[in-house]
C-alpha cells in the first residue's frame, strides 16, 4: 500500500540522517495520499541506516496504524503529524528534524528573524520561523503546541526540542523548508557572533510577500 510514496518519504528520513540533520534516531517524516487521505510516517526508534520501505506505517488522520508489515510502531510524535494535517487540509508533508542551530535557537525560545530574503520560501506571514510553545515529546500537549505556528508559517521551531516545516506538495518539499529553517538560524546566529550580541537589521514581513518572477524575462511561444 502506498509504496511509492513509502519510498520517498525513506529516501528523504535516509538523507536527513546522511546531512546531519537527523542524528540518533530523532526526527520524523510523513506524507499525506491525496486519494485515501492516509499518511505514511517514519517508524520510531529505528537507525535510518537500517530502514527499509516495508518498515514506513501507514495511518489515518483518527490515530490508527493501517499497515505496519514489520511490526513497528509510528513515530510517537505522529499525533503532531496529524493535527497539522487536519489545521492545515493544503498540507501534503511534513518534515520534523533536530538540526543543530534551529535547535539552539527553540532551546531559547527565540524566533529567527527573516536576516536574508530567503525566508519567503516559508511563506512566513509574520516575517520570521515562530516557535511553539514547549510541549512533552509524544504528547498531546505537544502535538496541539503547533497549531498557531502552522497557520503562521510553514517552518517552525519547537521549544526546547527542534524544528518542523511543512509543504503543500510532498516530502522533498518539507524537507527543502526545513533545510531553510536550519540555513537561516545558521546565518543569525553567525551574525548575532560577529555583531557583538547586538540584533541585525531584518526584512519586513511585507517584502518577503512582494517576490514574484522577473516579468522582463519572456519565453517564446509554441508555433
Amino acid at each position: 500500500m502506498l509504496e511509492e510514496i513509502k519510498r520517498h518519504v525513506m529516501d528523504v528520513a535516509k538523507r536527513a540522517q546522511d546531512e546531519g540533520m537527523c542524528k540518533h534516531k530523532s526526527g520524523n517524516f510523513s506524507q499525506r495520499d491525496p486519494e485515501t487521505g492516509y499518511i505514511v510516517v517514519t517508524p520510531s526508534g529505528v537507525d535510518r541506516k537500517d530502514l527499509q520501505v516495508r518498515d514506513m506505517v501507514v495511518m489515518d488522520l483518527d490515530g490508527n496504524v493501517i499497515e505496519n508489515p514489520t511490526g513497528l510502531k509510528p513515530t510517537s510524535e505522529a499525533m503532531m503529524h496529524i493535527v497539522i494535517y487536519k489545521e492545515r487540509p493544503d498540507v501534503m508533508a511534513v518534515a520534523h528534524t533536530h538540526s543543530m542551530y534551529a535547535t539552539t535557537f527553540a532551546v531559547l525560545n527565540k524566533p529567527v528573524p527573516a536576516v536574508v530574503y530567503e525566508m519567503f520560501n516559508l511563506n512566513a506571514k509574520k516575517g520570521r520561523i515562530p516557535v511553539a510553545p514547549y510541549g512533552r515529546p509524544g504528547t498531546k500537549e505537544l502535538a496541539e503546541s503547533v497549531v498557531d505556528c502552522v497557520h503562521e508559517s510553514d517552518g517552525f521551531l519547537l521549544q526546547a526540542h527542534g524544528s518542523v516545516a511543512v509543504d503543500e506538495k510532498d516530502i522533498e518539499g518539507a524537507y527543502l523548508k526545513v533545510s531553510y529553517v536550519e540555513e537561516l538560524s545558521e546565518l543569525y546566529y553567525h551574525t548575532l557572533s560577529v555583531n557583538g550580541g547586538k540584533e541585525p537589521p531584518v526584512l519586513p514581513a511585507e517584502e518577503l510577500q512582494k517576490w514574484s518572477y522577473p516579468k522582463e524575462i519572456h519565453f517564446q511561444k509554441e508555433k
